[in-house]
């Protein structure tokens, strides 16, 4: 995993002194609160409900056992004893006190870590598959690129003041395992016929209160220019973007409003001007960069089964167990989803075990997904059940990989200041659900998604079954979708009809799930089945 070098240890130094002075002179009174909003929130600090959140930056979603270790140590000093893991492959803290701010900050940037442009209208954190470098399918390990875009765009003076927040995905294979066409840039790194490497360009996607898939803008850029044409992209948004409207400032709105071929043609020109300028980096520092993602020293002649007499382990390694593309290696998926929990979240103890697990049996690194888990992503098959065992004491070894207790949910109105409902407790009550029932195991890959508003940090547009908490006349309620998909088969999930309670949401979840069982034909996955029958049986089933 990257290093820092001299320079970013010295970005990351200054920016928390000067940080330090802002909150000390808005504690001070010499900074109004308006004043002080947008100097925090370019360092990832929000004003929620009940106190401040701070988000911390994982670029790519990759961190080293210090890393997470310290992370645990700052949930128990600064927070309540546990961090929330985003669909961003980021970690949140929940109940920050200004005046320690900068202490927490500073402690980061001790282990390489900060959190600056995790919030404002900037590029936030670059985002990847959480099986790069492991994943047998992938043309080469996107994360150097992925590296090199957070660098380039770090503090970059053109894009400080975007029309709104843009998020950047970078993957490495046809398998689509980080929402890459749901992001306002996609990249997907690609070999030519002629087996030159190069990037597709996917612009103008997002979720949120206008969902939108990204279409292809261009289908192979060299990879000695993709810096440059991201460039061209955020330029033309930068020029055209909406700033006084920002329900409409997104590049998916200009994209969409432009049309694909007008937006295309216009960062077309603004590439062949940039090309003719010269701004992209040297080939020489992707190619240093690549140095700190070489494969680890993976051992030969390794047992490549694992003794399944304990039906535990077994159905664990069947759930949260990939294939990696070395032999006798596995990408190991700790589950932040125990039934009944709140998705996403993980205590200081279990952050500091995941921590020493990392070190022990995955070569030091674990990863962030964006569906709000961990993933050990160098495992020895042979030594899967000891860290089964260790997982599972914590609380860490739930099956449920892609399952229906696998929620993805945002914090809600538990938390968040924006939010019109709640979503943690539905998470919960649905988990329990299927779990007392039984029902999840039939179900097979089945990926719900709840968000507590409109703007879809949960994802809804995106699951298989996607719940939205809206506001009725001052009472929670929860519109029901189905058909959404944030991989390859991307797809927009389309609302069901009127809403319901909170009793009623889970109740619908679970006529929903009865019906897909009803219906299903042999090996169809709960999307397969829906997008071959519609939602008409789906409507009657809950409205009769």
């Amino acid at each position: 995993m990257y290093k820092y070098d001299q320079y970013d240890q010295a970005m990351v130094d200054a920016r928390v002194e000067e940080f330090r002075d802002q909150c000390a002179r808005r504690l001070s009174g010499k900074l109004t609160e308006d004043q002080f909003k947008p100097l925090r929130l370019m360092n990832g600090l929000y004003l929620q409900l009940h106190a401040y959140m701070l988000r911390v930056a994982i670029p790519y979603g990759t961190l080293d056992s210090r890393q997470m270790h310290a992370l645990a140590d700052i949930a128990d000093r600064y927070d309540k004893g546990y961090g929330h893991f985003t669909t961003r492959q980021n970690i949140q803290y929940n109940w920050i006190k200004l005046e320690e701010a900068a202490d927490l900050l500073a402690d980061l940037a001790k282990v390489e870590m900060h959190a600056i442009q995790t919030s404002g209208n900037c590029i936030r954190n670059i985002s990847s598959d959480h099986f790069a470098g492991a994943a047998g399918d992938e043309v080469v390990d996107p994360r150097p690129y992925a590296e090199l875009l957070r660098q380039w765009s770090s503090f970059h003076p053109e894009f400080s003041m975007l029309p709104r927040k843009f998020k950047i995905a970078v993957i490495a294979s046809e398998k689509d395992r980080a929402a890459m066409r749901l992001h306002d840039i996609g990249i997907r790194i690609v070999r030519s016929d002629a087996g030159e490497l190069g990037a597709a360009f996917y612009v103008g996607g997002g979720m949120g209160r206008t969902p939108m898939i990204a279409p292809l803008i261009r289908d192979f850029v060299p990879l000695d220019q993709f810096v440059t044409y991201a460039e061209a992209c955020l330029r033309v948004y930068n020029r055209h973007g909406r700033r006084d409207n920002k329900y409409k400032a997104r590049i998916k709105i200009l994209v969409h409003e432009l049309g694909a071929d007008e937006y295309r043609r216009q960062v077309e020109e603004e590439f062949a001007h940039l090309l003719e300028v010269g701004v992209e980096p040297p080939l020489a520092e992707l190619e240093r960069l690549r140095t700190f993602f070489e494969p680890p020293a993976f051992a030969t002649g390794l047992p490549e089964r694992a003794d399944r007499s304990d039906p535990d382990f077994a159905l664990w390694i069947d759930r949260n167990c990939v294939a990696h593309k070395a032999p006798g290696y596995v990408a190991a998926v700790i589950s932040l989803k125990p039934v009944g929990g709140i998705p996403g979240d993980a205590s200081a103890a279990q952050m500091h075990l995941m921590a020493d697990l990392a070190r022990e049996y995955s070569f030091d690194e674990l990863r962030v997904t964006h569906t709000q888990n961990i993933v050990l992503a160098h495992v020895e098959i042979g030594r899967l059940h000891e860290l089964w065992s260790r997982l599972d004491e914590a609380g860490l070894g739930t099956p449920n990989l892609d399952q229906v207790g696998d929620i993805i949910a945002c914090p809600g109105l538990d938390y968040c200041s924006l939010a019109n409902a709640r979503s943690i407790p539905v998470a919960q009550k649905i988990s329990e659900r299927f779990a007392a029932s039984g029902k999840g195991d039939a179900l097979g890959e089945l990926k719900l998604k709840i968000s507590g508003c409109i703007n879809a940090c949960g994802h809804h547009h995106a699951g298989h079954i996607g719940i939205l908490g809206v506001d009725k006349k001052g009472t929670e309620n929860y519109q029901l979708l189905l058909g959404g998909s944030e991989a390859e088969d991307v797809s927009l999930a389309k609302i069901t009809g009127p809403g319901f309670d909170e009793a009623g949401i889970v109740d619908a979840v679970e006529k929903v799930a009865d019906t897909y069982l009803a219906q299903r034909r042999d090996g169809e996955r709960f999307l397969d089945t829906y997008r071959r029958i519609g939602m008409d049986s789906f409507k009657e089933a809950l409205y009769g």
